[in-house]
C-alpha cells in the first residue's frame, strides 16, 4: 500500500529527511539511537553466540575442504583477503575529493570461496547449522567426531529426505542452493524478477530447483516461506528473521582483527576503525557490524549504504517502524541495478539490533555503483558486481558529514574498510558489460 497523501505528511513533518529520500535524492542519516558498547541493553544474541558459530565452521572444515577444493589451502576455512587500494584511494581524493588522510582496504568478500559473495558466510553457515542439528539428533554424529564424515554417502542419504528453502534476490539463494545440494539437501530457491539470469542458471546446475517471481525480494519470500513450512520436513532459511544467518556472517569480525594486526594497522582512540557495508534486507551488514563490536567495541564504526531505489533499513531505522514499513509504502519503486540490495522491507531480527550498533547509513544513485566499478578495476585490477562498490562512496560521504564533529574523532589517522560483497562468480560478458558502462560514466 501507498500512504494516503494526509498521513504521508505527518510522516515528512515528524522525519523530514523522508523528503529527499522520496524524491530518490542521496542522503546520509546519522543514527541518533547509537550506543556506546557500555549502554547497550540485552541484544538477541550475544559474544558467546559468536565465538558458537566460530567453533562450528571449525568442526566443518574438514567437510569443506574435502568438498570445495578451493578451501584446501585454508583447509576449509570460507574467507577473503584484505587487501590495500591505495591507487583507488588517490583517485577518490584527486579526483572527486574524498580527503581520505588514512589507509583504505577493501574486504574481498567478492572472492569468498564456494558463492563469491558475502553471502557465503550467512548461508553457507546456516545451512552447515541445520545439517549438524540433524545429524546430532538422528545419532549419526557427535561434536567431537570429524567432520568429514558429512561427505559420506551416508549423509547425503539421509539429508535427502529434508526440503531447504529460501526467498533471494541472487547472491542468498547461490549460497543456501550450493552447499544445501552438495550436503544431499532438496533446495528450492525463491527468486525474485531482478536476480540475474546466470545465478538462476547456476544455481540449476548445482541441482537446486529455483521459482522465479514477477514480484520484488518480498513476494519471492512471502512465498518462499509459506510453500516451505507447509512441507514435510521443511526448513525456511529466513532472511527476513534468522538468528543463524546473522551470527554466520558475524564470525567475519574475528577473522578481519587478525588480517588487520597482520597489516599492523592500529584500531584505537586515536586509529579509529571505519567500515561501509553495502545493505539489502539488513542480515550480513548487521551481522557484520555485531561482531565487529564485539571485537573492536566503541572503536569501530560501521555504515550501511543503500541505493535510492530501496532504502528499506534507512527507513525503517529513522521512523524507528523497521519491518513494519516498507519502501512501497513511501512511493519508491524498489527498483535497483543492485540485484542483492533491491529489497523493500528490512529485516526485523537485524533491524532490532543494527538500530543501536549502525553509526549511520547513506545512499546512492545507481550511475555511481558503475562508475566505482570502473575505477577499481582501472585502479586495482578487482572486477565487483555493481552492488559490491557501493562502499566506495562511504570515506568522502562520511568524512563530509558531522559523523567525527559530533563523536569527537580525529580521523587523521583512521582506517577505511570498504566490504566488497561479491562479484566472483559474474560471467565474463556480464562483466565486461558492467565495466562498460562503468567508464561511459567516469
Amino acid at each position: 500500500m501507498v500512504f494516503e497523501q494526509q498521513e504521508l505528511d505527518k510522516w515528512l513533518q515528524t522525519y523530514p529527511l523522508l523528503q529527499p529520500i522520496i524524491n530518490l535524492e542521496p542522503v546520509v542519516w546519522l543514527n541518533p539511537q547509537l550506543k556506546k558498547m557500555n549502554q547497550l541493553p540485552p541484544l538477541a544474541v550475544n559474544k558467546e553466540d559468536m565465538e558458537d558459530a566460530a567453533r562450528l565452521w571449525q568442526r566443518f572444515a574438514p567437510f569443506l575442504a574435502n568438498e570445495f577444493p578451493e578451501t584446501k589451502k585454508t583447509k576449509g576455512i570460507i574467507e577473503s583477503p584484505l587487501r590495500k587500494i591505495t591507487n583507488t584511494k588517490n583517485e577518490l581524493n584527486d579526483k572527486y575529493d574524498a580527503k581520505i588522510q588514512g589507509e583504505l582496504f577493501l574486504k574481498c568478500d567478492n572472492e569468498l570461496p564456494i558463492a563469491g559473495s558475502i553471502k557465503a558466510r550467512g548461508g553457507v553457515y546456516e545451512v552447515l547449522h541445520y545439517a549438524e542439528q540433524l545429524a546430532l539428533e538422528a545419532g549419526l554424529v557427535s561434536q567431537a567426531d570429524d567432520y568429514i564424515v558429512f561427505s559420506s554417502d551416508q549423509f547425503k542419504e539421509f539429508f535427502k529426505q529434508f526440503t531447504i528453502g529460501v526467498g533471494s534476490t541472487g547472491n542468498l539463494g547461490l549460497s543456501i542452493g550450493i552447499i544445501g545440494a552438495k550436503l544431499g539437501f532438496q533446495v528450492s530457491v525463491y527468486m525474485s524478477a531482478d536476480a540475474k539470469k546466470w545465478k538462476k542458471d547456476l544455481l540449476r546446475s548445482k541441482g537446486a530447483i529455483v521459482h522465479e517471481f514477477k514480484g520484488d525480494f518480498g513476494e519471492a519470500i512471502y512465498t518462499g516461506r509459506k510453500l516451505t513450512i507447509d512441507s514435510s520436513n521443511g526448513y525456511f532459511v529466513d532472511d527476513e528473521k534468522s538468528k543463524h544467518l546473522f551470527l554466520g556472517y558475524s564470525v567475519a569480525a574475528i577473522r578481519l582483527q587478525k588480517q588487520l594486526e597482520n597489516e599492523k594497522v592500529l584500531v584505537d582512540a586515536e586509529h579509529p576503525l571505519f567500515v561501509y557495508l553495502p545493505c539489502g534486507v539488513g542480515g550480513s551488514p548487521g551481522g557484520i557490524a555485531f561482531g565487529l563490536k564485539q571485537v573492536f567495541g566503541d572503536y569501530v564504526h560501521c555504515f550501511f549504504v543503500e541505493p535510492t531505489h530501496s532504502p528499506a533499513v534507512l527507513i525503517g531505522l529513522l521512523t524507528g517502524e523497521k519491518e513494519k514499513v516498507c519502501v512501497q509504502d513511501f512511493g519508491i519503486d524498489n527498483l535497483t541495478e543492485g540485484d542483492g540490495l533491491a529489497v523493500g522491507r528490512p529485516s526485523s531480527f537485524a533491524s532490532s539490533i543494527s538500530d543501536k550498533l549502525v553509526s549511520g547509513i547513506y545512499t546512492l544513485e545507481d550511475d555511481e555503483l558503475f562508475k566505482y566499478l570502473a575505477i577499481l578495476a582501472d585502479h586495482e585490477g578487482i572486477f565487483l558486481e555493481p552492488s559490491a562498490t557501493s562502499g566506495l562512496d562511504g570515506p568522502a560521504r562520511i568524512l563530509a558529514s558531522t559523523y567525527a564533529q559530533q563523536h569527537n574523532l580525529d580521523t587523521t589517522h583512521a582506517t577505511h574498510i570498504v566490504w566488497a560483497t561479491g562479484g566472483a562468480l559474474v560471467p565474463k560478458d556480464d562483466m565486461e558489460g558492467f565495466y562498460n558502462k562503468g567508464k561511459n560514466l567516469i
